[in-house]
């Protein structure tokens, strides 16, 4: 039985397990971003991806299906690749923070004037607007940024007032106004 299962782990050369294994991931991960870059408007970078993607997925697919009858390790290697590359693609695309994202803020009256200030002085555009709530009168921050700066953006508000209901989505255009500027690359 052992020597049955040491055949069929070495049935591949180490070195054609890594390719496989790297190039998928590569693979997967340009697939994840690609869709995030098209979606997000940037056709041209998504485009450019999508020929390496493809690329990549012809030889090692042709590699591993060529193959796969004899030594079912390669496919098993394909598919970890793949659940691998989807993992990493999401890491990536949360660390690139691709887009725009609108930040509503609805804090005490009282706060208001701190924590304008202080997300105005580190560089972000507000517009405020009197509310009222139930019980007592609040202010609502708007706040339009870069999807990367939304951390940032919510722990200063809750520095200031850590009972701020505070809401974030994003954004798929926006026109006019003061928003942080940004590159448009390939866009």
């Amino acid at each position: 039985m052992w020597d049955a299962i040491w055949d069929f782990l070495t049935s591949v050369p180490l070195w054609e397990i890594l390719l496989i294994f790297f190039a998928k991931v590569i693979e997967v991960s340009i697939s994840t971003l690609r869709i995030i870059y098209i979606n997000k408007g940037y056709r041209k970078l998504g485009t450019v991806l999508s020929m390496v993607e493809i690329l990549l997925w012809v030889f090692v697919a042709s590699r591993v299906i060529v193959g796969v009858a004899s030594a079912p390790l390669k496919g098993i290697i394909y598919s970890i690749g793949f659940a691998t590359g989807v993992y990493l693609g999401s890491i990536l695309e949360h660390k690139l923070a691709v887009g725009k994202i609108y930040i509503q803020a609805i804090i005490m009256r009282e706060e208001a004037g701190k924590v304008v200030n202080e997300l105005r002085n580190a560089g972000y555009g507000v517009t405020v607007i009197a509310a009222q709530g139930k019980n007592k009168s609040r202010k609502v921050l708007m706040i339009f940024t870069n999807r990367k700066n939304k951390d940032d953006v919510i722990k200063r508000i809750n520095e200031l007032d850590d009972d701020a209901l505070i809401v974030a989505n994003e954004v798929s255009m926006i026109k006019g106004g003061y928003v942080n500027t940004f590159r448009k690359l390939a866009k």
